[in-house]
C-alpha cells in the first residue's frame, strides 16, 4: 500500500475539509472530483464545496445552540470551511449565511494554493483496491450511480436513503416592498436580514390548498420516498395538517407588519443569498413541485406576485450507509480499513456536520499516515457527540441522519443547592451549560491535535 499520499474522492464540504486537514499536517493529497467534466443533477458550480440547498450554515450562537457550538469548535480546530464561511458571510440575523459562489471560490483557491494538494478531474466508478493507496470517500449524498453501486456491493447493501429538496431563490428587486417588509424575527440581528411576506387567514388556507393539489415530481416505481424530517418539502409538511406550516416555515411569531401595525396570520421569510443582496432564498420552502407549479403557486404569496426566480426548487436523493456497523471509531471501513468515509454519506446531516466529520476523517488519516495514534474528541463536545452518533448501534434498524443537537450529548444533570434541595437545570441555562462544558473539554483536544500543524 502506498503510504506517501491520501486519495480523497469528492470535493464537497467533507472532502475539502479532509483534504485541508491532511495537507496542513504535511500529507500529500490527491482530490478526485468529477466536476467540471461531469455534474450531478443538483450541482451547477465547478468549484469545490458547492452549497446546493440553502446558503445558511444555521445558528452561529455558540453559547446556547448546538450547531453554533460546532461552528466554534471547528474554528478552533483550524477548519477551512468555517474560515471560508466567516470570510464570505452575508447578513442573516443570528444565523451564519454565506454568498454561496464566493464561499465555494474561496475554498477552491485555498485548496489549489496548497502545495500538498493535487486535483484529478475524473469520475471513479469503482472502489479502489489496496494498491491504490489510502482513500477517503467523501462523495456525499449525491454519489454517482456506479460508485454508489460499488459501495453497496462492498457493504452488503446495508444502506438507507432519503430525499432532500432545494428551496427557490428569488431576485430581490422583483419583490413588492409595498406589501413585504424588512425584519428579523424578534428583531435579532440587522433589521434588513429578512424580507417578510404576510398572508391573511384566507390567503394562508388557499395557499395550503394549492400546495396539496400541485403537480409534483414523480418517483420511479422502485423508489420509496423517505424524507429527513429536518428538510421536508413544503408540500409534504402541508400534507401533515392544514396548520402545520404555521408552526414551521410560515410561523408569524416575532414579526409585526409595519404597513398595517398588525401581526400577519402567516409569514413567508426570504433570507439574503449573496453579497450584493440581489438574491433572496425562500426560507424553509424546499419543494418537489414541478417548476411550472412553483411559479404559479409562489406568485400567489403577497409580495411575490411578480417574483422572478433565479433558481426554482428541486429534489434529489440522498444515500447514506449504516456507519455504526460498517465503520470503526476512526471512520474506516471495517472490511477495508484503507478506506474511510466522511461527510453526509456516513449519516450526519447538514453542511456543518458534514464538514466536521470531514475534519475528523482528515485528522484521523493524517495521524495514521504520520505514524501516530489519533486522539478521539471528548463525547461532551460537538465533535465527540457527532462521532458517537455515527457509532451508536442502539437502534440500527432505524438508523437515521442526524443534525448536531444537545440530545446526543451526555446529559447535563441537575445540582444540589446550598439548602440541600435538588434543582433541575432547564431551558437556556441548560443549553448554556452544554456549551460551556463542551468548550472547556474541547480545548485540550484542540491543543493536542494542532501541535506542529501549519494552517496557512
Amino acid at each position: 500500500m502506498k503510504q506517501s499520499e491520501v486519495h480523497i474522492i469528492g470535493a464537497g464540504l467533507a472532502g475539502s475539509e479532509a483534504a485541508w486537514q491532511l495537507a496542513c499536517r504535511g500529507v500529500k493529497v490527491i482530490i478526485h472530483e468529477m466536476k467540471p467534466k461531469k455534474f450531478s443533477g443538483a450541482h451547477k458550480n465547478e468549484n469545490c464545496a458547492e452549497l446546493v440547498c440553502s446558503n445558511s450554515l444555521r445558528s452561529d450562537d455558540m453559547e446556547h445552540n448546538a450547531v453554533g457550538l460546532m461552528h466554534q469548535e471547528m474554528r478552533l480546530a483550524g477548519s477551512l470551511i468555517m474560515e471560508a464561511a466567516d470570510k464570505c458571510k452575508v447578513p442573516a440575523g443570528g444565523a451564519l449565511a454565506v454568498d454561496r459562489n464566493e464561499f465555494a471560490k474561496y475554498v477552491t483557491q485555498k485548496l489549489r494554493a496548497n502545495p500538498n494538494i493535487e486535483f484529478c478531474v475524473e469520475e471513479l466508478e469503482s472502489l479502489p483496491d489496496e494498491d491504490f493507496g489510502r482513500v477517503i470517500i467523501a462523495t456525499g449524498p449525491l454519489t454517482s450511480e456506479k460508485l454508489a453501486a460499488a459501495i453497496m456491493d462492498e457493504i452488503g447493501h446495508q444502506s438507507l436513503s432519503f430525499y432532500d429538496a432545494i428551496a427557490p431563490v428569488v431576485y430581490k428587486d422583483s419583490i413588492n416592498m409595498d406589501v413585504a417588509w424588512y425584519q428579523s424575527r424578534y428583531d435579532k440581528g440587522d433589521s434588513r436580514d429578512y424580507i417578510n411576506c404576510p398572508l391573511s387567514r384566507e390567503q394562508y388556507y388557499a395557499f395550503v390548498e394549492k400546495l396539496l393539489n400541485a403537480e409534483k415530481v414523480e418517483f420511479h416505481d422502485f423508489e420509496k420516498p423517505n424524507y429527513f424530517d429536518g428538510c421536508l418539502p413544503i408540500e409534504v409538511m402541508a400534507e401533515r395538517g392544514a396548520d402545520t406550516l404555521l408552526y414551521g416555515p410560515m410561523k408569524p411569531v416575532g414579526l409585526t407588519n409595519p404597513h398595517t401595525g398588525e401581526h400577519a396570520f402567516a409569514v413567508v421569510q426570504l433570507r439574503q443569498d449573496n453579497f450584493e443582496d440581489t438574491l433572496r432564498n425562500m426560507v424553509g420552502f424546499q419543494t418537489k413541485m414541478k417548476h411550472s407549479a412553483q411559479q404559479e403557486i409562489f406568485r400567489t404569496i403577497p409580495g411575490l406576485e411578480n417574483a422572478e426566480f433565479a433558481r426554482l426548487g428541486g429534489i434529489h436523493k440522498n444515500t447514506f450507509i449504516k456507519s455504526p456497523i460498517l465503520l470503526d471509531k476512526y471512520l474506516r471501513l471495517r472490511s477495508k480499513p484503507y478506506i474511510s468515509f466522511a461527510g453526509q454519506i456516513t449519516g450526519c446531516e447538514g453542511y456543518v456536520e458534514s464538514a466536521a466529520v470531514g475534519l475528523l476523517a482528515g485528522y484521523f488519516a493524517a495521524e495514521e499516515m504520520n505514524g501516530h495514534q489519533p486522539i478521539l474528541p471528548p463525547e461532551t463536545t460537538a465533535f465527540g457527540a457527532m462521532l458517537k452518533h455515527l457509532q451508536d448501534d442502539t437502534n440500527i434498524d432505524d438508523y437515521q441522519p442526524m443534525n448536531i443537537n444537545f440530545g446526543i450529548f451526555p446529559d447535563i444533570r441537575g445540582e444540589v443547592t446550598p439548602n440541600g434541595k435538588y434543582r433541575k437545570i432547564k431551558g437556556a441555562e441548560r443549553k448554556e451549560r452544554y456549551c460551556q462544558r463542551a468548550l472547556s473539554d474541547v480545548m485540550p483536544w484542540i491543543e493536542a491535535i494542532k501541535k506542529n500543524v501549519d494552517f496557512e
